[in-house]
């Protein structure tokens, strides 16, 4: 046998990704998550408790979900039994069912039934394992990048305990670090910069830091280099490293930078930036979710078309998936910055928040309120209300719909631009109307 640079002999041991073979084989192994593995803290309190429970651990790629559940079997003697929810469907789960009655039958182990993305499941293969979870035949691990109350079914949902794993500090990266480095190329010596530089890159996420060490030491390796510096970093991965030039923060300037050319009107720019996210590995779903909120942020009534074409665009992304359906979130990113723009929803929406955080609790005025019975109707529930489509216009002039001693508000205030240069006019002339009528918004009973 030879050996390398590296000091590792060809063996098959290092055919392993080193991803797989730095796996911790106990908690204490763990790099990050202290808030749930620290003494004391919830998931260390499961480990010593030796009595597993079904959980949700949610959180981005690269923190580790599988590690902490593989971990959890191993730690409760229990059958693991690993599903892909991109890959797997009911027979799957069928089977895993199957396997953990016969492990249950001939050894009396339990089952510990670990779902990947387990958002990806619509609700009728999530009902599927659901009975043998209420039964206590599985204990149900689901993991996920996705908020799980939108993502996972209610009844599973009640029946799990739900973690929230973090994305991985500069400190804890440069700890796994240095222990990865010692694995995949203890004879190279990396020097403080180009170290600083691979952790940035990584933006929180173990295996994407592991990865790039991998490819670092294969790259190395090949050039006979014994010593690293930022330069021969760069030049090695850049393609991998295109959206995490200055760590995280790079991300998160290419998301403003998306949405100040989306506001700004300029569609090649806007385009340029959200292939740029893309070609840098950005999930596609999340780019679709930030032209969502840019639809009503940015264009809102001037254009509502703007949102139903957004949430369009996205649903389509989702039963094509990659790359046909990124051509959906194109054509929106286009029509966002080619609209008419107003944020006079988004401007309305904050003031009133800010308005009723610090106002008191109004009580409904008494002819607002529904009147579904003779007791309410008694005590005046509904009185002099005015139906409003039985007037002129479909339009009660001079009516008041907020409380009674509320002063006078105008949250929104639609622009001159789109359609909301039309809302504009016709909200001009309903106030009008309400004045002509001898009343005006925002008018008391009183006056």
């Amino acid at each position: 046998m030879t050996s390398d640079l590296f000091g590792s002999e060809a063996t098959a041991a290092a055919l392993v990704p080193l991803a797989e073979r730095l796996r911790p084989k106990t908690i204490a192994d763990v790099v990050g998550q202290q808030h749930l593995l620290a003494p004391g803290k919830p998931l260390a309190v499961a480990f010593a408790s030796g009595k597993p429970h079904s959980m949700i651990l949610w959180g981005p790629p690269g923190v580790g979900k599988t590690t902490l559940a593989r971990l959890m079997a191993n730690a409760f003697d229990a059958e693991f039994v690993a599903l892909s929810a991109v890959l797997s469907g009911v027979k799957d789960i069928r089977d895993a069912v199957a396997r953990a009655e016969a492990v249950r039958a001939q050894t009396g182990r339990a089952t510990i039934l670990f779902v990947d993305e387990v958002h990806r499941f619509n609700k009728a293969q999530q009902d599927a394992f659901l009975p043998f979870v209420e039964r206590g035949l599985l204990t149900f691990i689901g993991a996920t990048t996705e908020n799980p109350s939108f993502e996972v079914n209610s009844a599973l949902l009640s029946r799990a305990a739900v973690y929230v794993l973090k994305p991985l500090s500069p400190d804890e990266l440069g700890t796994l670090f240095d222990r990865a480095r010692a694995d995949a190329m203890p004879q190279v010596t990396i020097d403080p910069a180009a170290r600083d530089a691979l952790i940035g890159y990584a933006d929180g996420d173990a295996r994407r830091l592991l990865n790039l060490l991998e490819q670092l030491a294969t790259a190395a390796n090949e050039a006979k280099r014994s010593a690293l510096d930022v330069a021969f970093v760069e030049a090695t991965i850049a393609r991998s490293l295109r959206r995490f030039d200055k760590g995280g923060e790079a991300f998160y300037d290419q998301i403003s930078a998306l949405h100040k050319a989306v506001r700004g009107s300029d569609p090649d720019a806007a385009l340029y930036w959200m292939c740029r996210m893309l070609d840098g590995g950005a999930d596609p779903l999340y780019v679709g979710r930030r032209l969502i909120r840019m639809a009503s942020e940015d264009v809102g009534l001037a254009d509502p078309r703007a949102l139903t074409f957004a949430l369009d665009a996205v649903a389509t992304y989702e039963r094509l998936g990659s790359p046909e359906g990124e051509l959906a979130l194109a054509q929106c990113v286009l029509y966002l910055a080619c609209t008419a723009k107003s944020n006079a929803v988004y401007t309305a929406y904050g003031a009133a928040r800010a308005f009723i955080a610090d106002d008191g609790s109004r009580p409904v005025p008494l002819r607002l309120r529904n009147a579904p019975t003779g007791l309410m109707r008694g005590l005046g529930y509904g009185k002099g209300y005015r139906y409003a489509h039985d007037e002129a216009d479909a339009y009660a002039a001079g009516e008041r719909y907020l409380p009674d001693d509320m002063p006078d508000v105008m949250f929104y205030e639609p622009t001159e631009r789109g359609l909301e240069a039309k809302i504009r006019e016709r909200l001009q002339g309903l106030r009008k109307r309400d004045q002509a009528a001898g009343g005006k918004r925002g008018a008391t009973q009183d006056e």
